[in-house]
């Protein structure tokens, strides 16, 4: 079974949790996985210190995201590929995980076609196009690489940074990165590990929904979640059997979200 695992950068901010990687060594026993990070957190806390000020924005489908202007890009990049990527590398061959780091710009493994403009809600509630920065939306992974990789026995640890058609890097929002990778690798399973238990509605944890039916609740959905879903959505059309919204910070994650004990469901039946 293939599982693209993907995990948010709370999760990866000091270091990879040990019931994680110690989960993705026994998960591996008998399937192979592509793990993509975030790493938002800290390319925040890095832009500030280089005095950089950071901008986020809101869309009228309720995603926040970053606003990525050509500075920005340069940390971005810097951070994902560079501080967190390796970081990530070197906690996973600690644990004698075969685990090779490579971003969407390495062998143009992650093309994306950089957005022209975007439309954002102001602080009044009111919409405004805005210039797009250096934010992409990705239209095509390159499997051969990633199959290649994983047919000689490495795990790919992905870095949401794709390359424009000018050769530019672009901002790739890492839930999004990883339902895409899954879709066009034919994942089995795509598992995105966040702060939370799964989603949550009315205070209660959804154990499991349709995509229909989670298409139908993505206004009741906060910015840290929605987006999630909607990678959840995406990764279904494109094929992946089933996703699974879960926590990081719990004992074997990637396990236990498998055999459906924790974590949210989400599948078109």
């Amino acid at each position: 079974m293939l599982i693209v695992v993907k995990s948010g950068g709370t999760i990866i901010e000091k270091r990879l949790p040990d019931d994680v990687i110690l989960d993705i060594k026994k998960t591996l026993t008998s399937n192979s996985i592509i793990f993509v990070h975030g790493g938002g957190v800290e390319v925040t806390k890095i832009a500030s210190k280089l005095g950089k000020e950071q901008k986020f924005i809101v869309s009228p489908n309720g995603f926040r995201s970053r606003y990525t202007d050509k500075e920005t890009a340069k940390i971005y990049t810097m951070v994902m590929t560079g501080k967190l990527n390796k970081q990530i590398i070197l906690a996973l061959q600690s644990h004698g995980i075969p685990a090779i780091g490579i971003s969407g710009l390495d062998g143009s493994l992650l093309k994306a076609e950089r957005k022209k403009r975007l439309i954002i809600i102001d602080k009044r509630g009111r919409k405004r196009i805005i210039n797009g920065g250096y934010t992409g939306k990705i239209h095509d992974v390159n499997t051969k690489l990633l199959n290649l990789l994983i047919d000689s026995g490495y795990v790919p640890v992905l870095a949401p940074v794709a390359i424009s058609e000018e050769f530019e890097p672009l901002n790739v929002d890492g839930d999004r990165t990883a339902a895409y990778v899954a879709g066009y690798v034919k994942a089995d399973k795509l598992i995105l590990l966040t702060d939370v238990e799964g989603l949550m509605l009315n205070g209660e944890l959804v154990p499991k929904l349709t995509a229909k039916e989670a298409k139908e609740q993505l206004h009741k959905i906060g910015h840290g979640m929605i987006t999630k879903i909607y990678a959840a959505i995406e990764a279904l059309n494109m094929g992946v059997r089933e996703v699974i919204i879960t926590s990081g910070f719990i004992k074997q994650p990637i396990s236990s979200s498998i055999t459906h004990k924790r974590g949210t469901v989400i599948s078109n039946e």
